[in-house]
């Protein structure tokens, strides 16, 4: 069983398309500005297991009791995926997941 020290940071997956656009731009903007976080590239197109259309923020452990209540807030009707980086892949996306909005299918064929 993994152990909170084995979780090295964390990545919450936005997930949007054409009609969510805006919303995921205004909560981007809204993370960077309140959050000390690293993000990654806009995607607008699927990119590794993901789905849809996305981009990812990621963070470290000693900002999780802030940054996700107020993601779960400020989320605009977003998916989200979270998880921990524990160097375990599939089941960080999968088994130690957790969803905000419409649960996804991951291509966990793309994961290594």
């Amino acid at each position: 069983m993994t152990a909170s020290d084995d979780i090295h940071d964390y990545h919450v997956h936005v997930y949007f398309d054409a009609a969510s656009r805006d919303p995921a731009r205004a909560l981007r903007e809204g993370v960077e500005e309140r959050f000390e976080v690293r993000m990654g590239r806009w995607h607008e197109k699927n990119v590794g297991p993901h789905p849809r259309w996305s981009y990812q923020i990621a963070f470290e452990a000693d900002l999780f009791a802030e940054i996700v209540p107020w993601l779960m807030l400020n989320r605009q009707g977003l998916t989200l995926l979270l998880h921990p980086n524990t160097g375990d892949d599939v089941p960080d996306h999968t088994d130690h997941a957790v969803w905000m909005g419409e649960v996804l299918d991951l291509d966990l064929h793309a994961l290594p």
